[in-house]
């Protein structure tokens, strides 16, 4: 392997440690729930599920776990 290749694998994992410098914007997610499988997408930073559950209330236990997988990575909800 050469040098510069050494080089950004200990920079791919320095950025690894750091979240914070990830920001996640836009993505769809096929979640294996336990009933049901669900579909949670990301738009503009904005989580949705199509679970039932989710259109009532606007949060769910879909989006509340990937929130806390994607902690730091996820934008700032606006204040307003």
């Amino acid at each position: 392997m050469d040098h510069g290749m050494v080089g950004k694998i200990e920079k791919s994992k320095r950025y690894a440690e750091e979240p914070e410098r990830f920001e996640f914007n836009n993505f769809t997610i096929n979640f294996d729930g336990d009933n049901n499988d669900h579909t949670v997408t990301c738009t503009h930073g904005h989580l949705s599920c199509d679970c039932e559950f989710f259109s009532i209330r606007q949060v769910c236990s879909h989006t509340m776990a990937l929130e806390r997988l994607l902690d730091k990575m996820l934008p700032e909800p606006a204040i307003i």
